[in-house]
């Protein structure tokens, strides 16, 4: 099988260590019952399609295709082998399968969107932060998935009063200035949305962030734990473990087309104490209590 991720394989160690625990449990060792063929796009999404089309050429069973710009260039890839997504948008919405239900063609597998994510996010910020009024969204513009995010941000700043600047970073020469314009414009605090380039980039956002005293929120757990204030998302971990039954079903037989795309079920909230500490913020006890992971 093939593995096409549009991170780094060190960023993305601890999703593809669940995926190989799922698969041990469905009796694939790899090196003797299933051979994984690695394909790294180190968030430079433009070598996406040539990475995708080694996989097809040599000719792997099945495809996981971790993040959206990965699943974009699978899906151009090859429309034979079956590919198994793990993303971050709507699969229908994105023109990756005809429904949820009905996938259709020769994409499954699993959304790590759902219903209000964002929305929660930017709720978690102004609970933490009341009288925040601006808020700065630092999106890749490059990335399909970031989009419906953005989409999602817009309509929940309107139900919280939040003012929101967009900022766009392709990539990591275009970060120190997308800083630079969130000052300039005075926002009080970050969104960064779910992408792979500004993932492997998170420590040089986090001395930004804490250089210009301005909380974070995003969506992924090692944000979090990097230096951000906040995480809230799905929980990339099981979603991970949960694609090995993808596999396994395609590799018995079963068609792609024919397995329903899920969502994702389990969720988690990160706080950093220490961060909260160092830009003088108060973590109300009440979201303390509601957090999976509290960095002291």
């Amino acid at each position: 099988m093939g593995f096409l991720a549009a991170g780094s394989g060190s960023d993305n160690q601890s999703y593809l260590n669940a995926f190989r625990q799922g698969l041990r449990e469905l009796g694939y060792v790899e090196g003797r019952s299933i051979a994984i063929e690695y394909r790294w796009g180190e968030g430079k999404y433009e070598g996406l399609p040539k990475l995708a089309a080694e996989l097809v050429h040599l000719k792997v069973d099945v495809i996981v295709a971790v993040n959206a710009p990965a699943a974009q260039a699978a899906k151009q890839a090859t429309k034979e082998i079956p590919i198994v997504i793990t993303v971050l948008l709507d699969p229908a919405a994105a023109g990756l399968v005809t429904s949820l239900a009905r996938p259709g063609g020769n994409i499954t597998g699993l959304s790590m969107i759902a219903p209000d994510l964002v929305g929660k996010q930017l709720e978690l910020l102004k609970e933490v932060v009341p009288k925040i009024s601006r808020v700065a969204v630092l999106g890749n513009p490059s990335n399909p998935g970031t989009a419906p995010q953005l989409r999602e941000a817009k309509g929940a700043a309107q139900a919280l009063e939040l003012q929101l600047q967009l900022v766009e970073a392709r990539g990591p020469s275009e970060i120190d200035r997308a800083f630079a314009a969130m000052i300039r414009e005075r926002a009080e605090a970050i969104l960064v949305l779910v992408d792979a380039m500004l993932g492997s980039h998170r420590e040089r956002i986090v001395n930004l962030s804490a250089k210009s005293r301005l909380p974070v929120v995003s969506g992924l757990r090692r944000h979090a734990e990097a230096g951000d204030l906040m995480a809230y998302g799905a929980n990339r971990v099981d979603v991970h473990h949960r694609a090995a039954t993808y596999v396994d079903k395609i590799l018995k037989g079963a068609k792609p087309g024919d397995l329903p795309v899920e969502q994702p079920t389990k969720f988690e909230l990160v706080i950093n104490l220490k961060t909260a500490k160092a830009l003088g913020l108060t973590i109300p006890p009440s979201l303390l209590q509601r957090a999976d992971q509290v960095i002291e």
